[in-house]
């Protein structure tokens, strides 16, 4: 039997799961000995509790059973007993049609050796140590008030520094009565297709476009249309007339990187008054700009009360902290808190606590401001290098915001060579054809920068550039 500790934490626990394992997967195998506490404690380094607690555990569970005068052995019941208690696996009680064509969820993929996927941020970059000060002074009694569920709309404070953050970052009308905090972005759209959408309805979303909030609004029932994409953003005239919802990322189009025209904006909120639609604007990760100053968001132009604003915290902090919000407008708000409490009642409020002061103490714009820098370093040097090294196959689309980078293909590249080379090179790279509903009408690749220093971007990029000549000659300038 073989066990290692590795990192600091909870070792009586480290040593209950990887014992526990060794069982399960049969490394100890039923009436096998164990060591004794005391030999076990001496070979990992522990006190002789920390092991006797672990094997206590698990002889509570029924994985191991003590026989007086010879020591502990595993129990010839451990995986039939756990085997008996999962899940009948039997025919049995079927899904609505609809999830047969959602894809299964994925757990973590190993980390490539370039990560180049788009979704992701530098988790390096997060003030670890200030928000866990902020946490650990919201989880005090004083901090915590009455132990009582919370408003589904969701912290108050939080709502107040929303407001105001949005409104003077990006010229969000909104108070504190107008905002709702979420678990992210995917709760805020979800709650905005339940209020909104009958079965049966149509909804439009971009093509290409962020695939979650098509599968989302396809798995309520709606009728999912893709309307494509060009230099000014989503095609209005190209709109479903019977479309009762729009789906865009006007500011930094997911995944293109192009912003949606003045014109086209003004034409979308004229489109969506005329039609009786509900506009949601994803503006997902406008926080990190290199150059200029964005445009209006559609919800600071909407007259008549048709956009929801949706945003997240999960690019400009950590995915793992599932904070997000929507700013609706005042028909809708009612109908979304109703909604959030039948969906979960109400978020955390401790890190929901946490955040508003991380906001309202100027800790948020000074984190944006340091990761912009590394991130604005970062976009240089993927533009620059494209550019110059690339040009043969590929065309950077212009981009000013964001963490990532889409480049088309030149007429005749194969882009099969080239992510075949690539994984061989350790290169992980999404396509725009993984964000399409279907083939896209010029393919290309989306560099994702958030997850990849600059060390590596320098090392990734020519490891990429080798599978190119196999794909299709260069073209001549």
């Amino acid at each position: 039997m073989h066990v290692t500790l590795g990192g600091r934490g909870d070792r009586a626990a480290r040593i209950y799961r990887q014992l526990l394992d060794a069982v399960l997967d049969g490394r100890l195998r039923p009436g096998e000995r164990l060591p004794p506490s005391r030999e076990l404690a001496r070979r990992l380094g522990v006190s002789r509790n920390t092991v006797a607690s672990a094997y206590e555990r698990l002889a509570a569970e029924g994985f191991l059973q003590g026989r007086a005068g010879s020591g502990t052995f595993v129990s010839g019941q451990s995986v039939g007993t756990l085997a008996a208690r999962r899940a009948p696996a039997g025919p049995g009680a079927q899904p609505r049609r609809v999830w047969q064509s959602v894809p299964a969820a994925r757990g973590q993929s190993p980390e490539p050796t370039y990560d180049f996927r788009v979704g992701t941020p530098d988790g390096r970059l997060f003030p670890f140590r200030t928000w866990r000060r902020l946490i650990t002074d919201e989880l005090r009694p004083s901090g915590l008030g009455r132990a009582d569920y919370g408003p589904p709309e969701g912290h108050a404070d939080l709502r107040a520094a929303i407001a105001r953050h949005v409104g003077l970052s990006r010229s969000v009308r909104a108070t504190a009565e107008d905002v709702l905090v979420t678990q992210g972005a995917q709760q805020a759209l979800d709650l905005v297709g339940r209020v909104v959408i009958e079965p049966g309805d149509c909804v439009a979303v971009e093509d290409p476009g962020y695939p979650p909030a098509r599968l989302l609004f396809g798995s309520l029932g709606a009728r999912v249309v893709g309307v494509p994409v060009d230099t000014e953003g989503l095609m209005v005239d190209a709109l479903p007339r019977e479309a009762r919802l729009v789906y865009t990322t006007p500011s930094h189009q997911f995944p293109l990187g192009t912003p949606m025209s003045l014109a086209r904006r003004a034409a979308l909120l004229d489109w969506a008054e005329r039609h009786d639609a509900v506009v949601v604007e994803d503006d997902y990760d406008s926080e990190f700009r290199f150059t200029g100053r964005p445009l209006e968001p559609l919800q600071s132009l909407d007259p008549g009360g048709r956009v929801v604003y949706v945003g997240s915290y999960s690019k400009t902090l950590l995915p793992a902290l599932r904070l997000g919000f929507l700013v609706a407008p005042a028909s809708l708000q009612a109908a979304l808190h109703s909604a959030k409490q039948l969906s979960d009642w109400h978020g955390d409020p401790v890190a929901q606590a946490a955040l508003a002061r991380f906001i309202d103490e100027g800790l948020l714009a000074r984190h944006i401001r340091r990761a912009g820098r590394e991130y604005a370093a970062r976009h240089a040097l993927l533009t620059t290098t494209l550019a110059r090294d690339f040009a043969p196959w590929l065309e950077p689309v212009p981009s000013a915001a964001g963490l990532h980078v889409c480049a088309r293909t030149a007429p005749g590249v194969d882009l099969g060579p080239v992510l075949a080379s690539a994984r061989r090179a350790g290169v992980a790279v999404n396509t725009v054809a993984d964000f399409s509903a279907g083939e896209p009408t010029r393919p290309g690749l989306v560099f994702g920068f958030g997850a990849i220093d600059r060390d590596r971007i320098a090392e990734g990029l020519p490891r990429l550039r080798q599978g190119l000549p196999a794909a299709a000659p260069p073209i001549p300038h």
